[in-house]
């Protein structure tokens, strides 16, 4: 009779063990998911169990298609992902520090209640046009639509009382493109077309990360540059000029910590088989800055578009190494001032 009672003790025990573990473990950096898989069988398999999940979906359910890790230089980077907190679109964040996610579990993630609405130009601005004209496919029935250039265009907001079925918010359902993150040897993690490849003029993604002020930025950018162990930044910061090209607006977006799969996007000299377009909604202030082919792409090719012209460099400033690997590789890396 006592052996019984220990062993359902013992049995409440583990299964409390087990439950707590799959609870908290999700949560952990891949260093600290390490070293807990070492204290016993039960924290081993989950933590297994997370790494595999892990490296199947980049986007911890938040995309519509699963985006895969897959690393196929074991021999010489024994990474399997990179971690990253996740978010679908740029954002400003109350608390960045606190912003935490489950990532491997058996639950989806969901965005943080840390993440703050978009500053508005105008609480008043949006559309009304509620039906078939709203939800045409390329939403030219819209109030709303009305820029739109190579460079920028314009799509509905807020504010708006259309649903996502409107054909004016193109860029804001997400990434519905297959994908794949691709280790290379020189590079690092590039973004990759999965197996139906991409047409031209079809959204790709978002470019999502942090908001921030400039101050901020150049701060980071400090960090980035010293903490040589940290991962590869992903900081970009875009200038747009205005008509008179006496002043431009400058967007930063920091996906270093927070961001999507955008951040994997690697610059091409020849500038890349992606246009990049700044997507204003409408009554917010701040453009998301957003990617669509520049042609049809083909299965497995990677993605990626000009970070800057390199030539424009300051004289004597400091450039990382470029592996493009197209003719027209001028062997550096643009930087902020490129």
């Amino acid at each position: 009779m006592l052996n019984d009672v220990n062993l359902k003790k013992k049995k409440r025990e583990i299964e409390y063990l087990s439950d707590w573990a799959s609870l908290v473990l999700p949560y952990l950096s891949p260093s600290s998911l390490a070293a807990t898989s070492i204290v016993c069988k039960i924290f081993h398999d989950i933590s297994t169990s997370i790494t595999v999940k892990r490296i199947s979906d980049a986007t911890r359910g938040l995309e519509k298609h699963p985006i895969p890790f897959r690393n196929n230089n074991t021999s010489r980077n024994t990474q399997s992902y990179s971690y990253f907190l996740y978010i679908s679109s740029s954002c400003i964040l109350r608390s960045p520090h606190c912003f935490r996610q489950s990532w491997g579990g058996d639950g989806l993630s969901e965005q943080s209640s840390s993440i703050s609405p978009l500053p508005l130009i105008d609480n008043s601005c949006g559309c009304k046009c509620i039906g078939k004209n709203c939800s045409s496919i390329d939403g030219s029935g819209c109030s709303c639509n009305w820029v739109r250039t190579p460079d920028v265009m314009s799509e509905c907001g807020p504010k708006c009382q259309c649903g996502f079925d409107c054909g004016n918010r193109l860029t804001q359902r997400g990434v519905s493109v297959e994908l794949t993150i691709v280790m290379d040897e020189r590079k690092g993690w590039g973004l990759h077309v999965g197996k139906t490849g991409i047409r031209k003029g079809e959204f790709v993604c978002e470019y999502a990360g942090e908001f921030l002020t400039t101050q901020e930025t150049r701060r980071r950018q400090k960090i980035y540059d010293d903490v040589k162990k940290c991962s590869p930044a992903a900081l970009l910061v875009v200038r747009e000029h205005l008509p008179s090209g006496e002043a431009c607006l400058r967007v930063n977006i920091d996906a270093t910590r927070i961001g999507n799969v955008g951040r994997f996007i690697n610059h091409s000299c020849d500038g890349g088989n992606l246009i990049s377009v700044l997507v204003r909604s409408c009554g917010v202030v701040v453009p998301r800055l957003c990617f669509f082919a520049a042609r049809d792409i083909s299965e497995a090719e990677e993605l990626t578009f000009s970070y800057g012209d390199v030539r424009s460099r300051r004289h004597g400033e400091s450039l990382k190494p470029c592996f493009c690997g197209t003719p027209d590789c001028l062997g550096m890396l643009p930087s902020e001032d490129t």
